[in-house]
């Protein structure tokens, strides 16, 4: 079954036991232990920032953007980023991260950070985050620190800390 389109729209409450299943199911039980799950960590996602991915009427990706600071600076923390399996490779993923990063450059967010794969996420708009330039509180694969900065910001700088 091939996806011609899809229809991306805002995460609502009642997504939410689809979202979260798909989040199990793309990183397991041992996500939480992961420190940018440990940064999200008792900080609700933006909902204004929470987007899925439709084919009909089922989810079929989802992405959030959850508030943080970096050295004290707004900024958003992307993911996690999930595509059901029946529907990875199809250009979902993509299409979501490029919706929340018009939404967060609408709102007048300066930077999005994440952690992940530079050459999926680089042409999307992110770029790698010199060493030691953002922290995190926990360990991270600095080759995998990735910032879109939005509406021409600099680089941030500082330690990363969930909420504002």
């Amino acid at each position: 079954m091939l996806a011609v389109s899809w229809l991306i729209r805002t995460e609502t409450p009642a997504d939410l036991p689809a979202v979260e299943h798909l989040q199990e199911e793309a990183f397991g039980p041992g996500r939480f232990a992961r420190t940018a799950f440990r940064v999200r960590e008792g900080i609700a996602p933006d909902p204004e920032l929470c987007f899925v991915g439709m084919s009909g009427e089922e989810i079929a990706g989802s992405v959030w953007l959850t508030p943080i600071t970096i050295g004290g600076a707004p900024a958003q923390l992307l993911g996690p980023l999930t595509v059901a399996p029946a529907f990875k490779n199809r250009g979902l993923g993509r299409l979501l991260v490029k919706h929340a990063l018009e939404a967060a450059a609408a709102r007048g967010e300066t930077h999005v950070l994440l952690v992940g794969d530079g050459p999926y996420y680089g042409p999307l708009g992110f770029d790698p985050v010199p060493f030691g330039t953002v922290t995190f509180p926990g360990p991270v694969d600095p080759g995998r620190v990735l910032v879109a900065c939005l509406g021409g910001a600099a680089m941030p700088s500082g330690m990363v800390r969930g909420g504002r």
